[in-house]
């Protein structure tokens, strides 16, 4: 019983062999980043893991603040029951490369992580790991 409500908590701690994001939630980064320009748009990534795949599936936008330079958000603010895998935040200039405010928060939050530049299309998406390394998704 403690160790069924352990990883009730804390999650289970699965191997992911591949992450998939949803068309929709990319078509709403594009657009929310383009509505944002030239602040910072960022929000975080819904999903589930079915079968070794991280199935990102939607879109949590949470209050915080933006600007050109960066933005923050209030992760204190996020539903306990809420199941979160990771960010995803705009840059609005043609760099998807993580920041050092970036890496920093994407090692608290999460283990996937996505950078979208201007000028906002799927081509400008990088996704990263929760140390900052590059990973490959797929939009499905």
């Amino acid at each position: 019983m403690i160790n069924r409500l352990l990883r009730f908590l804390f999650g289970d701690k699965k191997e992911i062999m591949e992450i998939q994001v949803n068309k929709e939630v990319i078509n709403e980064i594009l657009k929310n980043s383009k509505n944002a320009h030239p602040r910072e748009f960022a929000a975080l990534l819904q999903g589930k893991i079915e079968n070794q795949i991280l199935k990102i599936t939607g879109l949590f936008i949470i209050p915080g603040s933006s600007s050109e330079e960066g933005a923050n958000l209030w992760t204190f603010t996020i539903p306990p029951f809420l199941k979160i895998y990771g960010s995803v935040h705009s840059h609005p200039t043609t760099d998807n490369r993580p920041s050092r405010a970036d890496l920093e928060f994407f090692s608290k939050n999460g283990i996937f992580h996505m950078i979208v530049a201007y000028p906002y299309t799927p081509e400008s998406i990088a996704g990263y790991d929760m140390h900052g390394r590059e990973i490959i998704f797929k939009i499905v």
